[in-house]
């Protein structure tokens, strides 16, 4: 062999193994287990992810993007910001129960909406229900053991979200606004004669009433001062003409004729 063909030989013998190298690197990211977390496959029900009760404070990045169930249970996690999923397609199943959750982000479970059939989020410390966190999830969820306070905003947001129906049921308020409405303690989707934008509407007549009686006092006020205005004109010119020199009639002048004559 001479010289130069084992040089392009060792070449390209070292390009296939740096191949091999990277791609055994990104397989390996692809689906290897989170650190710390447990990971087990079956047949037909693809890969599971359990990071349970590790006192997690943040939501891994590095979770493998072939994962279909996921438990972050019993941690300590505080909040899920937008996008912490992102890059999961096949996920199907997420615990985030028994954590510290209060706050979840606008998008947080964005891009899960396709494959997402159950997401737990039960006995977390949420209060403010923020439909933006749900946006085109119609998976179905556990939203029970959470302290909910419902309020005119929740009931405005019922409407429009897209998770499953039975799931709301999961929201009984703990606190309400009003608070002598009979909510607490009551699933907040089962109240269906419970309405807590009464006391807006009522803000709302009252802000109307305020509003039209203001336009009123202001005609009011406006045809006062027109009528005034006009009356001392008429009165100004009434003296005006009142004051001007007066022009004998016939009958004065014949008299003043004949007396001379």
């Amino acid at each position: 062999f001479t010289p130069g063909w084992l040089l392009r030989h060792s070449v390209v013998m070292c390009l296939l193994l740096h191949s091999v190298v990277l791609m055994t690197c990104f397989h390996h990211a692809a689906t290897s287990c989170s650190q710390g977390c447990y990971c087990s496959e079956s047949d037909g029900r693809g890969k599971t992810v359990r990071c349970s009760n590790l006192r997690l404070t943040e939501i891994p990045q590095d979770l493998p993007n072939d994962t279909r169930r996921i438990y972050l249970d019993f941690n300590l996690l505080t909040e899920v910001p937008s996008n912490a999923f992102q890059g999961l397609p096949l996920l199907s199943e997420l615990d985030l129960s028994n954590n510290e959750l209060a706050k979840l982000e606008r998008g947080a479970f964005r891009s899960l909406g396709p494959s997402l059939t159950f997401l737990d989020l039960s006995s977390n410390k949420l209060v403010n229900f923020n439909p933006e966190a749900f946006e085109g999830l119609r998976a179905r969820a556990n939203l029970t053991n959470n302290p909910w306070h419902c309020d005119c905003s929740l009931q405005m947001s019922m409407p429009h979200i897209d998770l499953e129906p039975l799931s709301l049921t999961g929201i009984v308020c703990e606190t309400s606004d009003p608070p002598d409405v009979g909510a607490e303690g009551v699933p907040f989707l089962l109240a269906q004669d419970l309405d807590l934008c009464v006391v807006m509407k009522k803000t709302t007549d009252v802000a109307m009433l305020v509003t039209m009686f203001g336009w009123f006092t202001m005609v009011i006020s406006y045809l006062v001062y027109y009528v005034r205005h006009n009356t001392e004109d008429a009165r100004r010119h009434l003296e005006y003409l009142k004051s001007l020199p007066t022009k004998p009639g016939p009958s004065e002048a014949s008299s003043t004729v004949s007396t001379m004559v």
